[in-house]
């Protein structure tokens, strides 16, 4: 699955380059979206970021494609390698990490997957 951001001055830390909790917070909705593709009937929480690497600095203005893709299924969690490139660049990743979800219920106890998800 593959996402887009504009990065725009709200998203500025005081050096004037993208927050990295910014950065976290589109990619933790990025891989949200792609797990409730995946398991729509199912409710989810982020129990863990994994390898979390910032490469590059980004700008304002700058384009982000977030490309998301489901890298391992356990009994009640899912695991997302999240990479962040900018749309201009096709080379490396400016960010990467593993976004972790595990299946709750409505109390928010542990559940297991769905069969075919």
């Amino acid at each position: 699955m593959e996402n887009f951001k504009l990065v725009l001055p709200e998203h500025l830390n005081h050096y004037g380059f993208l927050f990295g909790g910014q950065m976290l917070k589109w990619v933790d909705e990025s891989a949200y979206i792609a797990v409730h593709m995946d398991y729509p009937e199912a409710d989810f929480v982020t129990v863990a970021f994994r390898e979390v690497a910032f490469r590059r600095r980004v700008e304002q203005g700058s384009i982000l494609r977030f490309v998301v893709e489901r890298t391992r299924i356990g009994t009640s969690s899912v695991d997302y390698r999240v990479e962040v490139f900018k749309s201009e660049d096709s080379g490396e990743p400016i960010f990467s990490t593993v976004v972790v979800f595990v299946r709750v219920d409505r109390e928010g106890k542990k559940l297991a997957l769905l069969p075919g998800g």
